[in-house]
């Protein structure tokens, strides 16, 4: 989520005086979309699925297990 401007492939959304710019292409592939406002900062659903890639960090150490952030 960032700050930007409309253009003329986003839609708006105006809600409760926030306007809220999604790329048309993006909506229909993540469509639903949720924006959650929570303690500190956002919280945004949709039915996008991201599957790990090889360079990312988690996959790093090869286990099958899941990833322990915490350190």
């Amino acid at each position: 989520m960032a700050l930007d401007e409309p253009r003329d492939t986003d839609h708006v959304f105006e809600i409760d005086g926030f306007a809220y710019v999604v790329d048309k292409d993006l909506l229909e592939k993540a469509k639903p979309i949720t924006v959650d406002f929570k303690v500190f900062g956002f919280q945004i659903n949709s039915s996008l699925v991201f599957e790990p890639t090889e360079s990312s960090a988690c996959n790093a150490c090869s286990t099958s297990s899941k990833c322990n952030t915490k350190g």
